[in-house]
């Protein structure tokens, strides 16, 4: 079964999504706030954590961007009940995979779940064994080990940052736009907002650009989408 951690300071909804996500084949942990969170990634090494956004103690947004600034790649769904685009965005932001408002149907996080894990095993979310080592500036970007390194430090990706960046790697100096691009990253299937590659350009943006607000590789293409701009001498090697 594949194991999902649950964290919601509602206990009636806590006890109904874990039986519902156990019929549907998910091992579901649960949580009423974050006090144990990093305890159980742990110790029981779940494939996803779904995330309410208002808890008492820290909140959802807080712990999702806590999680994301010490590495964790695991994908983020986050649970609100407040549903405004500028929310999702806020959530995304953070570091979140996806979002889901309430109220919601159990079907639709079902749904959400499986489209989140799916993604990391899409052709462009997944490693490229034959993509070799793409370097940029001072970057190396090893498609093969899902790596992104600069000066021989490793920096994390989740899986949605690795799909963009490798989506728009290979497909340098090509104008993407935001629609192809969502679907190479999230599927065909995706019910995403066209803002969610813009959040996820900004945040690759602040971690390869020297500076993000004039970028040099994430370069914005005006009623396009954008484009990877590798340098002259950028270079893909053979893994072999």
């Amino acid at each position: 079964m594949k194991k999902i951690l649950l964290v919601d300071d509602d206990p009636e909804l806590r006890q109904l999504l874990a039986t519902y996500l156990g019929r549907h084949g998910f091992d579901t942990l649960l949580l009423p706030d974050t006090r144990q969170l990093d305890a159980y990634l742990d110790r029981y090494q779940p494939q996803l954590i779904v995330l309410d956004l208002m808890m008492p103690g820290e909140d959802g947004l807080a712990a999702c961007r806590r999680l994301r600034a010490r590495g964790e790649t695991r994908p983020i769904i986050m649970l609100t009940a407040r549903d405004e685009p500028v929310d999702r965005v806020i959530g995304l932001e953070m570091g979140a995979d996806d979002y889901v408002g309430k109220p919601f149907d159990p079907r639709e996080l079902v749904a959400r779940i499986d489209a989140v894990l799916r993604r990391g095993t899409q052709t462009a979310a997944a490693p490229v064994l034959q993509g070799g080592v793409f370097r940029f500036g001072d970057w190396s970007f090893d498609r093969a080990t899902r790596q992104l390194s600069r000066a021989g430090e490793s920096v994390a990706l989740t899986s949605g940052e690795f799909a963009l960046l490798n989506a728009l790697v290979s497909n340098a100096g090509r104008p993407m736009k935001r629609e192809r691009l969502l679907e190479l990253t999230r599927g065909d299937d995706s019910e995403s907002f066209d803002r969610a590659i813009d959040v996820q350009i900004h945040r690759l943006r602040r971690l390869i650009e020297e500076d993000p607000s004039h970028p040099r590789y994430l370069q914005t293409v005006w009623g396009v989408g954008y484009v990877f701009v590798p340098d002259t001498e950028a270079s893909a090697e053979s893994t072999s």
